[in-house]
């Protein structure tokens, strides 16, 4: 289906826009994001990315993505009556969960949960419940990388990284990488970034960011460009942030071998090129960033955080390493397999939805029995695990 775009406003004052660029059984979900600047591009990129990384996954879920237009950091109050006049507005959308939101940039679950419940709509239980999206995304980088690694014989450790976006995928992403020895030379906010060649101290940075936010890099004394970050001499470069900071404006100055992304679309299709031209390393971004999908799903089925964590890098450093070895074979880019796949399994999808047969719908009634709370936990625990081992090794 073609991409549809709805431009969100109230009394001719612009809030924000939705993205649908897939449905199954007429549903599509992905994340809501609220930043000053988000745009219609933006969010028609990420929306696809959404139908990609479902697809790649096989989960049951159309693509699609939101962006209101506001402050991240404002206070929780101004937040909130924000998300609310835009869910006032995209009620019709809400409502029908023709579009079924997440957290995203500059929202949390408990944002979300608030927006839908100021329509007066039903909230289940099990919904909406928890906010480690950041962490399970961070693990599946993290799987991605050691598939890597692994391919080039360059173990993490001693490796120099430049992350940016120093939020909630970027700061954990940075912690997990220390722990395995490797060098955080650079990140960044959106206010400034910060470079040191002998490695910054990545948990004083993290703890100064929890205190004041992405101002923080303003009272450091290392500080560099943001932009210039993209071209450091670095052995991973972590785009963690925004849309197509990757482009064909600056992508003849990246240097780094590895290009690992743990946002939503922040290469751009020239620079992607580009990178594979020179021989970079770079999965596809709805491969390395899947984990908060995954993640979320098997929270969301009672799998406990932890393991959640451990399975989503395991199974995503399967696929990543399988996925390199295919491309290598064929001699293409990774996007190009793992968009086939893709594509293939949310096709497949989508027929099962259109033409349930009795598994699928036993499957059904028991996922909604599930969410509404009367099917217990630990029962729906057992199982989820058991579909990842089949996923990453599909």
């Amino acid at each position: 289906m073609t991409a549809v775009l709805h431009r969100i406003a109230s009394g001719g004052r612009p809030l924000g826009f939705v993205a649908i660029d897939s449905t199954v059984a007429g549903r599509a979900r992905g994340g809501l994001r609220l930043a000053l600047d988000v745009g219609e591009a933006e969010i028609l990129g990420a929306a696809r990315a959404m139908t990609l990384k479902y697809g790649l996954l096989g989960l049951p879920q159309g693509g699609a993505k939101a962006g209101v237009l506001g402050d991240p950091e404002a206070p929780v109050a101004e937040k909130r009556a924000r998300l609310a006049a835009f869910a006032a507005a995209a009620a019709p959308l809400l409502r029908e969960r023709a579009y079924v939101p997440d957290a995203d940039l500059g929202t949390s679950s408990a944002d979300i949960r608030a927006m839908v419940e100021s329509l007066g709509q039903r909230v289940g239980p099990r919904e909406w419940g928890a906010n480690r999206s950041g962490t399970y995304t961070a693990h599946s980088c993290l799987g991605a990388l050691e598939a890597i690694a692994e391919r080039r014989g360059t173990p993490l450790a001693g490796q120099r990284v430049a992350i940016e976006g120093f939020g909630k995928v970027g700061a954990c992403l940075a912690e997990l990488l220390a722990a395995r020895g490797a060098r955080v030379v650079a990140i960044s906010t959106s206010r400034g970034a910060l470079y040191r060649e002998a490695g910054l101290d990545v948990a004083r940075l993290v703890a100064r960011a929890a205190e004041k936010g992405s101002a923080f890099v303003e009272d450091e004394a290392e500080r560099i460009a943001c932009g210039a970050l993209l071209e450091l001499a670095v052995d991973l470069l972590l785009p963690c942030a925004r849309f197509q900071s990757l482009n064909a404006g600056n992508v003849e100055r990246v240097t780094a071998p590895v290009v690992c992304a743990g946002a939503n679309d922040p290469v751009s299709p020239e620079a992607e090129h580009a990178l594979f031209a020179r021989g970079a390393v770079h999965p596809p971004d709805f491969v390395s960033n899947c984990g908060g999908v995954l993640g979320g799903t098997l929270e969301f089925a009672g799998v406990a955080p932890g393991r959640v964590a451990t399975l989503v890098q395991a199974a995503v450093r399967r696929y990543t390493a399988a996925l390199l070895e295919r491309a290598a074979c064929e001699r293409v880019a990774p996007r190009v397999v793992a968009e086939r796949d893709a594509l293939q399994r949310h096709a497949r999808v989508r027929r099962g939805a259109e033409r349930p047969g009795l598994r699928q719908r036993v499957l059904g009634l028991g996922i909604e029995a599930y969410r509404r709370g009367l099917v217990p936990a630990p029962l729906m625990a057992l199982v989820a695990p058991r579909y990842l081992d089949g996923w990453s090794r599909a």
